[in-house]
């Protein structure tokens, strides 16, 4: 029953008549592939990390989450409304999602977003396509535990069953690719491993749609069905494709991946966050990834690279300088996965002239908080 509750939500979300006007007027945007600076020189990003749609889909408490979490992101779009949406990994915990199309919790994800016309890019996290986990709490009862499947008057098709199986990271942003025509988000080429979300998007002038202010990079940093690392190949394929698109180092850069770096642990502030750091919370280790294969150092050497944001340890969101770049936590947004802090989104705003990179963090309350500076 409840699951039937969740996808009846998702249908009043995702296709309210009120906001499909909002959405056909910025498809030319997605299908053209080009951003642009408003008209106010302002391009403003809302960063959505760690949502964990599906967690406990078999319980009361997991879907009042995913329902908790889209209030979440729905304040924030409604107090910033940000040119654009990164979806910076773990969007669902399908270790918990026990059907075989765990895409429908990601359109659920999208949903808010999407409503309000608003284009969006995603990259992946470790839970996104990790395998099934079995709940403890179904071998303390006899028998075989039920298994709740969509109700036939949801989107969810027919033809398929319940399965374990879960939905790896490729169905994933196929699906997501080609069901929206306002996501950004691409498979990146092939040769890469961990190989799905690595790609650019380049913002162009408000004033001329040949000139870029700014270029975005998307790298995939593994975890669930690969290590967590981002691998050489990955770190080779930004360096050829950074200089190809920015030899001179001209274009300010800024990076998108979900897992932090071991760079994190080293500049990561002791007991609060006090300066050259900013933010309001630091409550735990930072987590890093399993190895280091010379992304950082690559990064570091490029002046243009002015931060880095990632999102996988909720108890985290400061920014703090490294060399002279700034590696950045976003919010946690979502209302799955551990921590009881409150929720929000960091936000990260790009101004054309004169240029700068500014960051804050825009809670569920509509608070906001630290704000800082990345483009000194």
């Amino acid at each position: 029953m409840f699951l039937s509750i969740v996808f009846q939500f998702i249908l009043t979300v995702g296709f309210s008549h009120q906001l499909q006007s909002a959405i056909r007027l910025k498809t030319s945007q997605a299908e053209e592939n080009s951003l642009r600076v408003g008209g106010d020189g302002v391009f403003k990003i809302a960063l959505f990390a760690d949502l964990h749609f599906g967690e406990d889909a078999w319980t009361d408490w997991g879907p009042k989450q995913d329902v908790n979490s889209v209030k979440v992101m729905s304040t924030v779009l409604d107090h910033e409304t940000p040119d654009f949406v990164v979806y910076l990994g773990d969007v669902i915990t399908a270790n918990n999602i026990p059907i075989a199309n765990a895409s429908l919790y990601w359109d659920q994800a999208i949903s808010p977003t999407r409503a309000r016309g608003i284009p969006w890019a995603s990259v992946f996290g470790n839970h996104d396509d990790a395998s099934f986990e079995w709940p403890m709490e179904w071998f303390s009862a006899p028998g075989i535990p039920l298994v709740h499947c969509p109700g036939t008057n949801s989107s969810y098709s027919t033809k398929e069953t319940c399965s374990f199986r879960g939905t790896q990271r490729i169905e994933l942003m196929k699906k997501e690719i080609e069901d929206n025509s306002l996501s950004f988000s691409r498979n990146g080429p092939k040769g890469l491993w961990p190989s799905i979300s690595n790609y650019v998007l380049q913002v162009a002038s408000s004033t001329d749609p040949e000139s870029k202010v700014v270029i975005m990079y998307f790298l995939d940093s593994g975890g669930g069905s690969y290590p967590e690392v981002i691998s050489k190949a990955q770190a080779e394929w930004f360096q050829r494709k950074s200089q190809e698109i920015n030899p001179d180092s001209r274009i300010p850069e800024v990076i998108f991946w979900h897992i932090p770096s071991k760079a994190y642990k080293e500049v990561a502030p002791w007991f609060g966050v006090h300066k050259p750091c900013v933010g309001s919370i630091n409550r735990e280790h930072v987590a890093a990834q399993e190895a280091e294969f010379g992304i950082m150092d690559i990064l570091v050497k490029r002046s243009s690279v002015k931060a880095v944001f990632v999102g996988h340890n909720h108890g985290l969101d400061w920014c703090c300088p490294y060399r002279k770049l700034w590696l950045c936590f976003a919010r946690h947004t979502g209302y799955g996965g551990y921590g009881n802090w409150a929720r929000g989104a960091r936000i990260v705003e790009i101004i054309e002239q004169p240029f700068s990179i500014k960051s804050w963090i825009r809670m569920e309350n509509g608070d906001v908080y630290s704000e800082v500076l990345l483009s000194s």
